[in-house]
């Protein structure tokens, strides 16, 4: 795996924070990526409550479709969002960029929760859930990327790959604790008051949070990395001319690796809830206890994966993660069409296991391919672009696919197709991992 120059990408010119200054970055970065990840997290396992109440359908299938292609919309953007924030954060600042991206997610998952229904104001209910998910969109296009910047850049050397790894365990960390307030309002009040008016509450939550998250990230300096560089005049003066001129082979890399990340992601999270309950005939209350099982699974074992691939590398995760979804996607899915519920948990949790593989070397990965004058807008491009293309389109087109061919094992094909590209990728790459890189061929 190389940069534009043909070698990995550090940080060598300020001085290393201390341990407990990387711990509140990783605290700052992360509530904001809480947020991020617990609105798309609480809009995936509510899927269906949201089909009822914005399309509602004689087909059941039919509304699900159009909540997931209102999803998808969301991503859509995405890319437009990170050629924005992406190369303003290599000009002004990562952590500014963070600042304000808080506000807009924070605030655009709160009015989700004060749209009316279709039953009271018609065909406008669909159309201001567009232009919601469009501002969501917009702002998540530079989350990402300048939060695993910020975490890159104030990480110790031989730990980047720990520190970044935090970002998707928060992620997850968000997306168990919405799929498990939305089980336990589902407990306590009962499934009609969760279609009628309680499913609005969890998306309400989220304006304190991001409140609390602007609180944090005006107090944070920007990373060291950024410091030096402004404080010796090196910014780069047009940083998205900059980024393409330079970084397009990066790019490429980045988003065949990004993409099955974005398929895993977005069908664990969001697809399998519905799935489980429509497909395989789960009861909700099984669905959501399946996916939150997994999805802390998946929490727990970031970390001490990610901490192996600061001893050994990233590809090694790289590969057995994209290998694991070649091979174990299909028995996965055979397990949650037997009809038993601890069946069903162990064939996420064996999903979840690549997934965490994957991603707990794939944020040092990404941030090792660019130089730090255009890493944020180098990240942000690429990955969005793999995020839109691939990730928010994932749950319709394995909606899509289980309609099209009857068969409710389908969607595994389309997992196995992206994995291979990641695979294939990741094989051929170098290292990435400082002192670990492997010679020029």
């Amino acid at each position: 795996m190389t940069s534009q120059a043909g070698q990995p990408h550090g940080t060598a010119t300020a001085a290393p924070p201390t341990r407990r200054e990387v711990r509140k970055v990783i605290l700052t970065a992360g509530l904001g990526h809480f947020v991020e990840w617990f609105e798309i997290g609480i809009y995936g396992v509510m899927s269906g409550i949201i089909a009822v109440n914005f399309f509602p359908s004689a087909d059941p299938m039919a509304g699900l479709l159009s909540t997931f292609a209102v999803f998808a919309i969301g991503f859509v953007i995405r890319p437009i969002g990170g050629l924005f924030w992406g190369p303003l954060g290599d000009r002004i600042g990562r952590n500014r960029i963070l600042a304000i991206i808080i506000m807009l997610t924070s605030g655009s998952t709160f009015a989700i929760g004060l749209i009316p229904s279709y039953a009271a104001i018609g065909a406008l209910a669909p159309a201001l859930l567009v232009a919601v998910r469009l501002v969501q969109g917009f702002a998540a296009g530079g989350e990402n990327s300048s939060s695993i910047t910020l975490l890159f850049e104030y990480a110790e050397r031989d730990r980047r790959a720990y520190a970044t790894s935090w970002l998707t365990t928060i992620g997850f960390a968000a997306f168990v604790f919405g799929s498990g307030l939305v089980l336990a309002m589902t407990l306590l009040l009962g499934e009609g008051a969760m279609n009628d008016w309680a499913w609005r509450v969890p998306f309400l939550i989220a304006l304190p949070l991001g409140l609390i998250g602007l609180y944090l990230r005006v107090r944070l300096q920007d990373s060291p990395e950024f410091r030096s560089m402004e404080a010796r005049g090196e910014l780069a003066e047009s940083p998205l001319k900059e980024t393409f001129r330079s970084g397009a082979r990066g790019m490429l890399v980045l988003g065949a690796l990004a993409i099955t990340k974005a398929v895993a992601h977005w069908t664990l999270q969001t697809f399998m809830f519905s799935y489980l309950e429509t497909t395989m005939g789960f009861t909700v209350v099984q669905a959501f206890l399946a996916g939150t099982i997994c999805l802390t699974v998946c929490a727990l074992l970031i970390p001490p994966m990610a901490v192996l691939s600061d001893r050994i590398g990233r590809k090694p995760l790289l590969i057995a993660g994209a290998a694991g979804f070649v091979v174990f996607s299909y028995p996965a899915l055979w397990l949650t069409s037997l009809g038993d519920p601890v069946l069903a948990i162990l064939g996420m949790i064996l999903l979840g296991v690549w997934v965490a593989a994957f991603d707990s070397a794939l944020g040092a990965a990404m941030a090792e391919l660019f130089p730090p004058r255009t890493r944020n807008g180098s990240i942000s491009i690429a990955y969005n672009v793999a995020v839109a293309l691939f990730g928010g389109t994932a749950p319709y087109i394995a909606t899509w696919l289980v309609v099209a061919t009857g068969h409710d094992l389908a969607p595994a094909g389309y997992i196995v197709a992206i994995a291979l590209v990641s695979l294939v990728t990741a094989v051929r790459i170098r290292e990435t991992a400082g002192p670990r890189a492997a010679p020029a061929a």
